[in-house]
C-alpha cells in the first residue's frame, strides 16, 4: 500500500506541476528543493498544495516549520497523507 501512495505521489507531482522527470525516476527520498533534488519552488509548492487538498480531500493548514517538514521529499509527503487520513 505504501508503494502505491509513494507512486501516486510522484504521478500527482509531475502531472500537477508538468515536470519533464518521469514519476518512476523520483526517488521517495530525494528532496523536493535545491539543485540535488527537483528544484521546485514556494510556487510549485502551493500548486503541489492544492493539488494535494483536491486529490485526497482535506484541507493543507501548516506553517512554514511543518511545511519544510511536510514537503521534503516523497516519503515525507506520503506520512503527512497517511496522518491525515486517519484523522
Amino acid at each position: 500500500m505504501q508503494a502505491t501512495l509513494h507512486d501516486e505521489l510522484k504521478g500527482l507531482l509531475v502531472e500537477s506541476l508538468k515536470l519533464e522527470t518521469p514519476a518512476d525516476e523520483i526517488g521517495d527520498e530525494q528532496p523536493l528543493f535545491g539543485e540535488e533534488g527537483l528544484g521546485l519552488d514556494s510556487l510549485d509548492v502551493l500548486e503541489l498544495a492544492v493539488a494535494l487538498e483536491y486529490r485526497f480531500g482535506f484541507q493543507l493548514q501548516l506553517d512554514a516549520e511543518e511545511g519544510r517538514r511536510v514537503f521534503t521529499n516523497i516519503k515525507s509527503l506520503a506520512e503527512f497523507v497517511n496522518e491525515k487520513r486517519t484523522k
